[in-house]
């Protein structure tokens, strides 16, 4: 049993190391924790603990594994970025924003312009029309503009 035991633990280093790899080449695909888990059950095939058959090696492989896997994801929590919301902006997440107007927004054309962060979008307004400069707020988004209304 110890030759068997000692090739799966290559075996299961060998494909932890391959699975690490794929981790490292593309990263999201979150399988740093199974890698990880393989490769400390390995090391223990390694050193002869029985992880297979005995109920005491079964418990150490069992803990091992529990403890590589929350050690890999606090360091997988630390290495990734900040829970912040996306950066960039579409017609959908504008509703509510503020911005302004960069060229006159009439209500029949699209013509018109408005800034809002560091983009700058076609408008309409529903009535009326909106002078450069004024400040106005997205009530919607139709197409590819935005409809707006003077503040």
């Amino acid at each position: 049993m110890l030759v068997e035991g000692i090739a799966l633990g290559w075996v299961l280093i060998m494909l932890g190391a391959v699975l690490l790899l794929i981790e490292a080449y593309q990263p999201g695909f979150f399988i740093a924790v199974p890698a990880t888990v393989l490769v400390i059950l390995g090391v223990l095939l390694l050193l002869g603990v029985d992880i297979l058959s005995s109920t005491w090696g079964l418990l150490a492989g069992v803990v091992a594994a529990l403890v590589a896997a929350s050690i890999t994801v606090w360091a997988y929590g630390r290495l990734t970025p900040g829970k912040k919301p996306p950066t960039t902006l579409s017609r959908d997440s504008l509703l509510g924003l503020e911005g302004v107007v960069t060229k006159d927004v009439e209500a029949g054309t699209i013509s018109g312009k408005v800034q809002i962060g560091s983009m700058e979008w076609s408008a309409r307004t529903e009535s009326g029309s909106i002078p450069t400069g004024k400040r106005v707020i997205v009530v919607h988004s139709e197409g590819v503009h935005i409809v707006v209304k003077e503040i």
